[in-house]
């Protein structure tokens, strides 16, 4: 069986974006393309909140974002995944400015994902935080994913 990953939108716009001048940002853009070439390993889930974000912006971009999003299934934003969303601002896992990414990490705990996958290193995969959302959603009554970058799913 393969592990259920939930896609979180700044992994698509490293994939669709134009390369970067930044190294960290160009080293980001690359483990982003080579993880994806290894997609087939993983299901793939997405949410509406990850649909709604990757159609923002120029318009030929994000047509590709949501093409490439396409294969993935698309989990829906129910009241369950908001009722945890509000508790994970509540409790201060998750910044309240970043109330989008707490809509994230929700969605993919309430649906059993094995990983969220994401470049937000300042409100999701941060170290400082992982543990106030694991927490958060234990007294919740959930198993949070493992949160990671494209970098930690990588096999050699």
């Amino acid at each position: 069986m393969k592990a259920r990953v939930y896609v979180e939108t700044s992994v698509i716009s490293y994939l669709i974006g134009r390369p970067s001048r930044d190294l960290v940002t160009a080293a980001h853009q690359q483990i982003t393309c080579d993880w994806w070439d290894q997609r087939s390993r993983f299901d793939l889930f997405v949410s509406q909140a990850v649909l709604a974000e990757a159609a923002r912006g120029d318009a030929d971009t994000a047509a590709r974002r949501l093409e490439a999003l396409g294969e993935a299934a698309v989990l829906p934003v129910t009241d369950e995944t908001g009722d945890l969303a509000e508790r994970l601002i509540s409790e201060q896992a998750v910044a309240g400015e970043a109330a989008i990414d707490a809509v994230h990490v929700a969605v993919a705990v309430v649906n059993g994902m094995d990983y969220l996958v994401t470049w937000n290193c300042t409100h999701i995969a941060n170290a400082a935080l992982r543990g106030k959302i694991e927490k958060t959603c234990r007294q919740a009554g959930f198993q949070a994913p493992i949160i990671c970058t494209p970098e930690e799913l990588l096999e050699e």
